[in-house]
């Protein structure tokens, strides 16, 4: 608003003053649209409803547009009176809006499928090329055509004949509802030893405001029916064995622990009971361990476990911009680990980008990502 403000008082000398302040109040109104729709639905609504969360995405995609996108050109315009450096503002500002429209109407639903390979010594033989396709972060209640892009993102994943297919959690993005019209779709997502998924902290229901209609208890013991429901495998702090050729490998799936919801973006996480989970599981097999947030990697590591841990919750905050590695993205900032495979002494992390959106619907360069990772043995046995 600052900007706004001193924008106007430099570069509109010639219209009253009267016109003046009726651009900065329509400044200041584009530069406060988030807040001023959070106040209004937190005054009118009695719920945090998957419909008001929709249109506060788009509220903010608005704000994106209006506010964020014309802010290089405010500040050319008061850097300097050179016409070039007010052209270059310009031109960053539609730049700007550019890729914030490409990000909506294209970027968003640009599947990619990821091709990773993992080697392991400690990978028996009878594994070796052992197909794992990864899906995290769906947040069907924020998709824009719900049916269609889970109806696509099953072809996709179905079509790589992976052996295993795995979940890293937040299939809603409020209540447990939204998997309604996604049920048939999500369904139909099949691997040759099955679906195995995790809950993610919107799968909680730790966004529903009116919890005396539906506790957070009941969300999330609903949403683990539904998944149940479509075939799936809801690893609930448990492990399983998968066995090839004689040999066995174990997959465990830790649950998003609600005593992290406050600190689910911090790499200091509260302490939390993870080690139940692998009870009686052989420390010289082979472990995958699914947990949705990777800031866990540490922990299942000093456990003895992880020699693969395939992980989400962070979607590169939705914003990747091709240089490097990894890509820029905002999310390199808060966490250590955001986005792609890391691998620290013998152990392997996994972090898929996730395909749903929060906040605003789109994607900024972060195109929304299917895994397959291969398995392979570093010597037989």
């Amino acid at each position: 608003m600052a900007v706004d403000s001193a924008v106007v008082r430099r570069r509109m000398c010639g219209p009253s003053l009267r016109v003046r302040r009726a651009v900065t109040a329509v400044a200041w109104v584009a530069d406060m649209l988030p807040f001023i729709f959070s106040g209004v639905t937190l005054a009118v609504c009695r719920d945090n409803t998957t419909e008001v969360t929709m249109a506060s995405m788009w509220v903010f995609f608005a704000y994106m547009m209006l506010a964020v996108a014309r802010l290089p050109l405010n500040l050319c315009l008061l850097a300097s009176r050179r016409g070039w450096v007010h052209a270059a503002g310009g031109v960053l500002s539609a730049a700007a809006a550019t890729a914030f429209v490409y990000g909506m109407a294209v970027t968003r639903t640009d599947y990619v499928i990821n091709r990773v390979e993992i080697v392991s010594d400690r990978l028996p033989a009878s594994f070796d090329g052992y197909k794992i396709v990864q899906l995290s972060d769906l947040h069907v209640g924020t998709m824009i055509c719900p049916k269609r892009e889970t109806e696509r993102i099953v072809e996709l994943c179905n079509g790589t004949g992976a052996d295993m297919a795995v979940f890293c959690g937040d299939l809603v993005n409020i209540r447990h509802t939204e998997i309604e019209a996604v049920a048939p779709a999500l369904s139909r997502l099949r691997a040759i030893d099955g679906v195995y998924s995790v809950m993610g902290n919107h799968d909680l229901g730790v966004y529903v405001r009116d919890t005396l209609s539906l506790p957070i208890e009941e969300n999330t013991r609903r949403v683990i029916a539904a998944e149940t429901a479509l075939g799936w495998h809801v690893l609930d702090d448990q492990t399983v064995y998968v066995r090839r050729g004689g040999y066995s490998i174990s997959v465990t799936g830790l649950s998003f622990d609600r005593g992290w919801a406050e600190k689910r973006h911090s790499p200091d996480l509260p302490a939390s009971e993870i080690a139940a989970a692998y009870d009686g599981v052989p420390q010289d097999m082979f472990n995958i361990t699914l947990s949705h947030i990777p800031q866990l990697w540490d922990d299942i590591t000093a456990e003895g476990y992880g020699d693969l841990t395939l992980s989400g919750h962070v979607h590169a905050m939705q914003i990747k911009l091709p240089a490097g590695r990894r890509g820029v993205s905002p999310a390199a900032v808060r966490y250590r680990r955001w986005s792609g495979l890391y691998a620290e002494h013998g152990r392997n992390l996994y972090i898929n980008d996730g395909i749903g959106c929060v906040l605003f619907p789109m994607r900024v360069g972060a195109r929304p990502e299917i895994t397959l990772l291969i398995l392979r043995s570093g010597h037989g046995v």
